[in-house]
């Protein structure tokens, strides 16, 4: 199994990281400010610090609709917001920047100190509403050791949601694909935000890989984290820890105005680790 999950987390199992969704970003119509971002942001890392999660990932959820890479300003936007989440926790912080821009998060992550970053088209030739994203596995290997940032970790997903797979390989092909490529974790989602991965799926990778580490991307909750953590070394966790109700025509299921709640942390993690 790979160090690197216990270089970054201390563990290699039953690691929860607690997604952070910034609100749209400069360029968007519904940017509030980047004020109110951090604000809200610094609001979420509470209520994952005081839950017991392990890790935090910071992302550009509600920059609709993505492009394959940011905008400079969404770039700047980025790394501002990382850096006042990072200096403030004694978490270790990661970056996903959609819809595919391994170029910012592996600079960003270079420039302060995160750990991990998260790449959604990795091995598969996937259809987004963005457009057909190509794998880009050489490429990002290679643009990582250009920057000297292979102490960044790669958590790549495979088959990932929101998407149509194109490539001809199963999952189970993908998983050995982007091992061989250089992933130090693959993610495996359900079709789409708030959806589970197919359990007979996630048991065939678990048997291919073995000790490989596993991350969830999608569709964790408090009802179904213990099974799922039988095949999977962690998960990425945000929309079913969010104050309130799903939001009708909201295509992440909840806005970005809902706060983390700090009770739903608890309880999940609480969960997770009842003997």
């Amino acid at each position: 199994m790979s160090e690197k999950l216990k270089n970054i987390f201390g563990k290699r199992e039953n690691i929860i990281i607690g997604a952070i969704h910034f609100p749209p970003l400069p360029g968007y119509p519904d940017f509030p400010g980047l004020n109110i971002a951090l604000e809200n942001a610094l609001a979420d890392l509470k209520s994952f610090e005081t839950g017991g999660v392990d890790a935090i990932i910071v992302e550009n959820n509600y920059d609709t609709p993505h492009k394959t890479f940011v905008d400079p300003e969404v770039a700047d936007a980025l790394e501002c917001l990382s850096k006042k989440v990072k200096e403030v926790t004694h978490l270790p912080v990661g970056i996903s920047v959609l819809w595919n821009d391994y170029k910012t998060a592996l600079k960003i992550s270079q420039k302060l100190g995160l750990k991990f970053i998260r790449v959604p088209v990795f091995v598969d030739k996937v259809e987004t509403n963005y457009g057909i994203m190509e794998p880009k596995a050489d490429e990002i290997i290679a643009f990582q050791k250009e920057i000297g940032a292979e102490n960044v970790a790669l958590f790549t997903d495979i088959h990932v949601k929101h998407s149509k797979i194109l490539s001809p390989y199963s999952i189970v092909e993908s998983a050995r694909m982007a091992i061989e490529k250089g992933s130090d974790a693959i993610i495996i989602t359900g079709k789409w935000t708030g959806d589970a991965p197919n359990l007979e799926e996630l048991k065939k990778v678990k048997r291919i890989v073995e000790d490989f580490p596993i991350m969830i991307g999608s569709g964790v909750d408090d009802i179904n984290v213990k099974k799922l953590f039988e095949y999977a070394n962690g998960a990425i966790i945000s929309t079913s820890l969010k104050e309130g109700d799903v939001k009708e025509n909201e295509i992440n299921l909840k806005s970005w105005q809902q706060r983390i709640s700090k009770a739903k942390v608890r309880y999940l993690v609480n969960t997770l680790n009842q003997v």
